[in-house]
């Protein structure tokens, strides 16, 4: 066990209670009024292979990785009270527009659109997850659980071999025409939009709107955002923007970004309003394998999520239907996974669980990644009978329920207070609340002993997650942390 002295008055001002991040100082109240997207928990899900709600309405194949599983928007609105019950509050759906009918085979096995990011018609519904109908009962049904709903968008390209081409041979460019660069390019071979035609802009952006204004959309998430024109993406959040307001969310794909190049490149000249930090997952992830010092990730990438635009939404995330889930990069150790919960839950930002985290669904490689729902012993198809962790669920419920009920851990300020060896504490603020977050990453207990002469001798201190309570004695708060564990801890004087 090592044992640390911590003063407080050295790593900010003279009371916890009272300090200020250098970051955002004075403007933490301001910014969150036009932050409110930082508040929400995202679920994303390929509905595909979410939840069977109407059997029968197309050929599936389940046996298949790349074959429709038959998962709809019926299903989908079936277990949004499983939703509702973990403490979600937006929903992030694949693309909803008519995708190409055939099959790619270059990935060594046959490959259909049940992803939905292979567009044929943007005008159309992909009916093989339901009718109008379903869909727009399925936000309805989100809206009256006050949840909302994104839609994902893609401006940049449509399917391989889409009637598209057919229809419309002069807004696309494919093989020799493919240029080098990021907007000219044909990425992974996909038929490329020419978007510098203002036609082509034009009817790309207004069909999107049109599913908008039809369903009932909250937001999108922009599918390839780095390969689209800075000019399109102005245009479309022009248009939303008159069209649905201000709170309407345009979140990025922009592969790679952190919080500093979404705010240079896309929030500062108003391209987007959210974008998807994809360096929350690794820097996390190295930490917790130990391949980086703990005063680097406090000191170093922490603060730098807190200098992005005021008012803009960063969306963190563990997995994705792009990369290996996280749990499966950690080798399976469901308790280093649980600190990496930890850490997206009390980070600045919008948490985006990819489906089935909750119950360390197995998301591995490609195409594992994009594996059926588990749902235990519930005869919910496709993935009816595949095994649950409810441990991991109850963990996860918990988690959102304190993030949900604590403004500091979404939009306060961050303040470092431990960096030393495997333990890591660190403190968010918001409108004179303060929360202390402690996580030992180490295989052996990790103590502290936060310090300061205006600490209480009746000042008790309560860790959200197990319940247990801790004093300070002599103007110290010892903190005696065991191995792979993460307290939240929020004062309560008595």
């Amino acid at each position: 066990m090592r044992l640390l002295a911590v003063s407080l008055k050295v790593l900010c001002c003279p009371l916890l209670l009272a300090c200020a991040s250098p970051s955002l100082g004075e403007g933490e109240e301001a910014a969150a009024a036009s932050s409110d997207w930082n508040r929400e928990i995202v679920y994303f899900v390929i509905p595909d292979r979410f939840a069977d709600g109407n059997p029968n309405t197309h050929e599936v194949d389940r046996t298949k990785p790349g074959y429709f599983h038959g998962g709809d928007w019926q299903g989908l609105t079936d277990q949004l009270p499983y939703l509702d019950d973990l403490g979600v509050t937006a929903l992030w759906i694949t693309p909803i527009v008519d995708n190409i009918d055939g099959f790619v085979d270059g990935a060594g096995f046959p490959d259909w659109a049940y992803h939905g990011y292979w567009a044929d018609d943007f005008n159309a519904l992909d009916e093989r997850l339901g009718t109008e109908a379903d869909l727009k009962a399925l936000v309805e049904a989100a809206h009256a659980r006050d949840m909302k709903v994104i839609v994902d968008v893609v401006f940049n390209h449509v399917g391989y071999g889409s009637e598209f081409l057919d229809r419309h041979p002069d807004w696309v460019r494919q093989g020799a025409q493919c240029g080098q660069d990021d907007q000219t390019s044909c990425l992974f071979g996909l038929p490329d939009l020419r978007t510098e035609q203002a036609e082509v802009t034009e009817h790309i952006l207004a069909a999107h709107a049109d599913w908008v204004a039809r369903i009932g959309f909250d937001g999108y998430r922009i599918d390839t955002a780095k390969h689209v024109a800075p000019a399109v993406l102005a245009q479309n959040q022009q248009l939303v923007t008159q069209r649905f307001g201000s709170d309407f969310l345009t979140l990025g794909e922009v592969w790679g970004a952190n919080a500093a190049t979404l705010s240079d490149d896309y929030f500062a000249p108003k391209l987007m309003n959210g974008g998807i930090d994809f360096s929350f997952r690794g820097a996390t992830r190295d930490w917790l394998l130990g391949r980086g010092r703990t005063i680097a990730y406090a000191k170093g990438f922490l603060p730098k999520r807190h200098t992005h635009t005021q008012g803009a939404v960063l969306g963190h995330y563990l997995s994705s239907h792009d990369e290996p889930g996280l749990l499966h990069e950690l080798q399976g150790d469901r308790d280093l996974f649980k600190l990496a919960v930890g850490l997206q839950m009390t980070s600045v930002g919008m948490p985006i669980i990819f489906y089935g985290e909750e119950v360390a669904r197995d998301i591995g490689e490609w195409p594992d990644n994009r594996s059926d729902m588990p749902w235990g012993s519930a005869a919910i198809l496709p993935g009816g009978g595949i095994a649950q962790d409810t441990d991991m669920l109850a963990f996860y419920r918990k988690l959102i329920d304190i993030r949900r009920a604590t403004p500091a851990l979404s939009m306060g300020t961050y303040q470092p207070v431990s960096y030393d060896g495997d333990l890591l504490v660190f403190a968010r603020r918001w409108q004179g609340a303060t929360i202390l977050i402690a996580i030992n990453r180490g295989s052996t207990e990790q103590s502290v002993a936060v310090t300061h002469a205006s600490l209480h001798e009746q000042e008790k201190w309560t860790d959200r997650l197990s319940d247990r309570a801790m004093s300070v004695s002599n103007g110290q708060l010892l903190l005696e942390v065991p191995p792979r564990t993460i307290w939240i801890l929020s004062p309560n004087s008595e």
